[in-house]
């Protein structure tokens, strides 16, 4: 069981130093869409910290004796690293991190093949070794990137250590079997799913039911009580290691119109922030329920 609570965003961070994030993040102004207590009852829950406005994280163990990390469950990749003890002290994000420590570990056994992966901000780059992961009291023999090259931003500011990517096998840099893969081969689940449950007050539940799912293409757009597009559904990925909701330029482009906002950038559109509470509702058709977000929620100061 990996559970939830809220943490401060990085924006806030940011603010509470004085700090603007478009002044540290220059990306973001060119591209905005660039614990547990083990099984039960076939489910393994694991508690998730809420950071950077739409990060959630949770904490995982590698080695012999444990080595405790913050990792980004993230489902829009899949897979494993954290920051090394090989990391040169150059890299500031690596050293306000925990760290994995290979010679600290009966049971690792060196890979040493080379490893990068791409994020909007820089590359993740290190090598790959191999070790006993602890993911809600299951333990997996796993090869995972002990990351010796960490871009200071965004990692400086971040309050998780790594990533432990949920995706497809397919989607795994080096072909390597992703870490929810190893779990389902040990058939200790009750299903080969997993589920990701969000709260603002955070909840202790062993699960969401599966009548609370809702198939890839019924999902639909709407501003106000207009529906704009997806009328017949469309297919959607949910990315819980993404901070912004994106879609293709065409739709975007109509949902900016209808909400009032001139396009200052290709791909950027900006409001008058006096007009933000009285914005539309942009609502999300999901599975028959309606997600509604105010101009307050959807508009980043």
């Amino acid at each position: 069981r990996i559970a939830l609570r809220r943490m401060p965003s990085i924006r806030q961070t940011l603010q509470e130093m004085g700090v603007k994030v478009r002044d540290v993040f220059p990306e973001l102004r060119r591209s905005p869409r660039a614990g547990g207590d083990g099984p039960r009852n076939g489910t393994a829950p694991t508690l998730l910290t809420n950071y950077l406005d739409t990060q959630y994280f949770g904490e995982i163990s590698i080695g012999t004796p444990a080595q405790s990390f913050k990792v980004v469950f993230d489902t829009g990749s899949a897979n494993l690293w954290v920051p090394s003890y090989k990391c040169s002290p150059l890299y500031s994000a690596c050293v306000s991190h925990s760290r994995y420590d290979s010679s600290k570990s009966r049971t690792y056994i060196a890979n040493g093949t080379g490893f990068a992966i791409r994020y909007g901000t820089g590359s993740v780059k290190g090598v790959l070794s191999q070790d006993i992961v602890m993911v809600s009291d299951i333990p997996i023999i796993q090869v995972f990137a002990e990351a010796t090259a960490l871009p200071a931003f965004p990692f400086i500011f971040a309050r998780f250590d790594g990533v432990l990517g949920m995706g497809y096998p397919s989607q795994a840099i080096d072909g390597i079997t992703p870490v929810f893969d190893r779990i389902l081969a040990q058939q200790i689940l009750q299903e080969d799913a997993f589920s990701v449950y969000y709260s603002r007050d955070g909840c202790d539940i062993p699960g969401v039911p599966r009548g609370h799912s809702v198939p890839p293409s019924r999902r639909r757009v709407s501003v106000g009580a207009e529906l704009l597009f997806c009328r017949e559904g469309c297919s959607v990925a949910v990315d819980t290691g993404a901070s912004y909701i994106s879609g293709p330029a065409g739709p975007v482009s109509v949902l900016m119109k209808a909400i009032g906002a001139t396009e200052v950038a290709e791909g950027e559109y900006v409001v008058d922030c006096e007009r933000v509470p009285q914005l539309p509702n942009i609502s999300f058709h999901l599975g028959g329920k309606v997600y509604g977000l105010g101009g307050p929620a959807y508009v980043l100061r």
